[in-house]
């Protein structure tokens, strides 16, 4: 079972709007068990706010760095 003592926010940049991203994200967060939302800017970002374990925010981090297989993930 996951804490939700801790916090991760975050803004992805790069073609992440019209792959999938947001879904990707929500998907693997659930996965891990994290709580938050996750949404697209009009700047063509995506932002997301997580909550639960430091482990689990890790390897959240870790997965959207990389993204779904259409995604271009520059920054994050």
């Amino acid at each position: 079972m996951s804490t939700s003592n801790n916090r991760l926010t975050a803004t992805v940049t790069g073609v992440v709007q019209g792959v999938n991203f947001r879904w990707f994200t929500q998907r693997r967060a659930t996965e891990l068990g994290l709580a938050g939302w996750v949404c697209n800017r009009s700047d063509n970002a995506v932002e997301f706010v997580a909550e639960g374990s430091r482990a689990d925010l890790e390897r959240l981090l870790d997965l959207v760095r990389v993204g779904p297989s259409m995604a271009v993930v520059e920054n994050v």
